[in-house]
């Protein structure tokens, strides 16, 4: 992971147009970390407050030899356990990078799995709605491409907000606490990638094994 700084250049009208839409504002940040190659902002602004990366690391398939995306959870301030996380108040975000060609059904299958692996089924209950509406929005969507983006946000008296490439897509979902749920796909008890869940939760730094990158690409 690298450290890298960027120039702040014209952001605002980007901003507005997003604020506009969705209720909120992103910001550019100074500096960036470059994580396998995707250059990830330390810190964002969303909701008026400004937030900081806890961690970002790299999605794998096919034990390893697939990168599938680069996942950076952004909060109010750092923590390291899920639990310490639901209680933390505040705008919160999960920016999902990819990094090659995602058929859209197979992607929602997998987040949606995910959750059940990783809620009670009193939970599962509780955001059944939730999940029927997070299956419809990338039924909608044909494929998700190389470079393309998907961003997770936990707004408080909003909700949470799904977008694809900085663009909002489907209904805000109201429940506040089906961010909190959506998380644990990521750093649940039974995580969708075992490495990449110390990663987020910032109590390892980094697991990317690109060493070799050019093997792993030809997959």
């Amino acid at each position: 992971m690298k450290r890298i700084f960027l120039c702040t250049v014209g952001g605002a009208s980007v901003a507005r147009m997003i604020a506009a839409s969705v209720g909120f504002a992103l910001a550019t940040s100074v500096f960036a970390l470059d994580v396998a190659g995707v250059k990830v902002d330390e810190r964002i602004k969303l909701a008026n407050q400004d937030l900081v990366l806890n961690g970002a690391g790299v999605r794998y398939a096919a034990a390893g030899f697939v990168r599938v995306y680069v996942a950076a959870l952004y909060l109010p301030q750092k923590k390291t356990t899920s639990n310490e996380i639901g209680a933390l108040k505040g705008p919160k975000r999960m920016q999902l990078s990819v990094m090659r060609e995602i058929n859209s059904n197979d992607f929602s299958k997998a987040l949606l799995s995910g959750m059940r692996a990783n809620l009670s089924s009193a939970e599962q209950q509780k955001h059944f709605e939730s999940l029927l509406k997070l299956g419809s929005i990338f039924g909608q969507i044909p494929s998700l491409k190389k470079g393309e983006s998907i961003t997770i946000d936990s707004i408080p008296g909003t909700g949470v907000v799904i977008l694809v490439n900085n663009k909002r897509v489907g209904e805000v979902f109201q429940d506040d606490t089906f961010f909190q749920a959506l998380l644990q796909i990521w750093v649940g008890p039974k995580p969708i990638d075992e490495s990449l869940k110390p990663v987020l939760l910032g109590t390892v730094a980094s697991n990317d094994n690109s060493v070799s990158t050019n093997t792993r690409d030809r997959f």
